[in-house]
């Protein structure tokens, strides 16, 4: 059995500390999007991923893969930085 070494938060707690997050697509390439670089200098941009069983997680930060999701929020992620996001609520999150 794989156990987990990183702390998790909820999503809902994240929402109520760095407000509503919006959906950022990449049209470009990440380091020549210059609107994403700015974001992420802030650590405002939230990786989504989905787990092998088909569950998402998110983590603060920007990590590039493919058919994953990125949210960028109002307010610094640095409180969450080394924990997996889980209980992401797409109600919550803006087009």
């Amino acid at each position: 059995m794989k156990l987990l070494k990183t702390k998790t938060a909820r999503f809902a707690q994240v929402i109520e500390e760095c407000g509503e997050p919006g959906v950022y697509t990449l049209w470009q390439k990440p380091s020549t999007d210059r609107h994403l670089q700015a974001e992420l200098k802030k650590n405002r941009v939230m990786t989504i991923l989905k787990t092998e069983s088909g569950t998402d997680f998110g983590i603060a930060g920007f990590k590039e893969s493919k058919g994953a999701t990125y949210l960028v929020f109002s307010k610094s992620l640095k409180p969450f930085v080394d924990k997996r996001v889980v209980g992401i609520d797409w109600t919550r999150v803006r087009e």
